[in-house]
């Protein structure tokens, strides 16, 4: 049974725009928080941005503050992740995550979230 799907990865230049969907079903749809995680080869996944469904609230990362902004549709189960002023930085696959985040667990860890999408590719070019 799929519960995350992802799509709107791409190739743009530095300074361009990427907007990610993420489409949530089953128990993920029902998840208390969604993020975007990603990685690079040779490198460990690393959170970007969260949203906890029950309130908006967003969270991100320091490297993405005041460029990416994260939102979700809850009319259909939908997560976003829209991302300006892209850097060749930012190149990496981007998973989408759903989960309800045990006690004692931040938003950025892996581990906190049940649910993992495919994963969608974005790489930028200088």
């Amino acid at each position: 049974q799929v519960q995350l799907v992802e799509s709107g990865g791409g190739s743009v230049q530095a300074g361009g725009s990427l907007r990610l969907s993420c489409a949530a079903s089953g128990a993920a749809a029902s998840s208390s928080w969604m993020a975007w995680f990603r990685q690079a080869p040779g490198q460990e996944r690393k959170g970007v941005a969260s949203i906890y469904t029950g309130g908006g609230n967003t969270y991100y990362a320091d490297s993405v503050k005041g460029r990416f902004t994260i939102s979700r549709d809850n009319a259909d189960n939908t997560v976003y992740l829209q991302m300006n002023s892209l850097k060749p930085e930012d190149t990496a696959m981007y998973y989408c995550a759903a989960g309800d985040l045990p006690r004692g667990y931040g938003w950025s860890i892996p581990r906190a979230y049940n649910y993992w999408g495919q994963g969608t590719q974005v790489t930028v070019s200088s």
